[in-house]
């Protein structure tokens, strides 16, 4: 059966991977307007609990807005992966119209020590990924998916401009260690919560259980840490990338502090864009003990 379902799964990317940007994304935001049916989507409220915890600013209308807006973007990143992942590696990179601040890359690895690339779920990061392993040698840490045949493809097409990919375990830890101490890039995606190994730490003000590997990387090996997104324009008009420096505290010998500074760079990059990030994931499931979760109580 899962073998199947990566079949059918694979069989939709390739037909998507037939149309233009434009129409894809079309796709993506029939899809989202789905997800949207308030009385209907779970990922709707979801959305809308994690929104409402992370700004309280916000009138209802607004949380109403944004959650729909955020849904349709969620739908253009799944019509976009036909694109991000079969396209010719060139065509795909045609879509990027600006890079900001491309030489803090250059800059931090000019020191020697390795750059962590802090990637949030922001926008495209499959753009994000192509860019820089075109330009660097990248190693990227991932999730493998559990169905073999989808890990397979994945890994092919995201290896193919030489991204190294390595598992979120031991040995992954192992490969990006060595990548760091042979002064490479390697990427993370951050904020999400761990299987093991995390710690309590702010996120727009609310508990989130978050990963203590990033600042513990930097700690061990000197590493510079940067963050980046792919920030998706209107009317299919393609991305423009963006990199900035990461929250100084992240350099902190206090796990706690960095930790911090890593919830924090993220945040950073979420208030650039807030409907592009992915709210629908639980990111507050995980509390202390005693503490209901937020998706709990609704």
């Amino acid at each position: 059966m899962k073998h199947l379902k990566a079949i059918i799964a694979i069989t939709i990317l390739w037909l998507m991977s037939l149309l233009p940007l434009k129409w894809a994304q079309s796709i993506g935001v029939f899809i989202g307007n789905r997800l949207s049916k308030k009385n209907e989507s779970t990922l709707y409220k979801i959305t809308k609990i994690n929104l409402e915890l992370c700004f309280p600013e916000l009138s209802p209308d607004q949380i109403n807005s944004l959650s729909s807006a955020s849904l349709l973007e969620t739908g253009k990143t799944f019509s976009e992966m036909g694109m991000s992942w079969l396209w010719s590696p060139g065509r795909t990179l045609k879509t990027i119209k600006h890079i900001s601040n491309a030489s803090l890359v250059e800059e931090s690895l000019s020191f020697g020590k390795g750059v962590i690339l802090l990637a949030p779920h922001l926008g495209n990061w499959e753009i994000l990924n192509l860019y820089v392993s075109k330009r660097y040698t990248f190693t990227a840490m991932y999730r493998p998916p559990k169905m073999k045949l989808m890990d397979s493809f994945i890994k092919k097409v995201r290896a193919r401009l030489g991204t190294k990919l390595a598992p979120a375990d031991a040995s992954g830890v192992r490969t990006i260690m060595k990548a760091l101490k042979r002064g490479e890039m390697i990427g993370i995606l951050p904020d999400q919560e761990p299987a093991t190994g995390g710690e309590f730490s702010p996120f727009f003000g609310n508990n989130a259980y978050s990963m203590k590997l990033l600042p513990q990387l930097v700690k061990q090996t000197g590493a510079k840490v940067i963050c980046g997104y792919a920030e998706r324009l209107s009317n299919g008009e393609g991305f423009n990338l963006h990199f900035i420096e990461a929250d100084p505290d992240i350099y902190s010998k206090d796990l706690s502090i960095a930790i911090a500074g890593m919830n924090k760079s993220v945040e950073r990059c979420v208030r650039a864009l807030p409907e592009q990030y992915q709210w629908e994931y639980k990111r507050f499931n995980h509390q202390p003990e005693g503490v209901l979760s937020p998706y709990q109580k609704r």
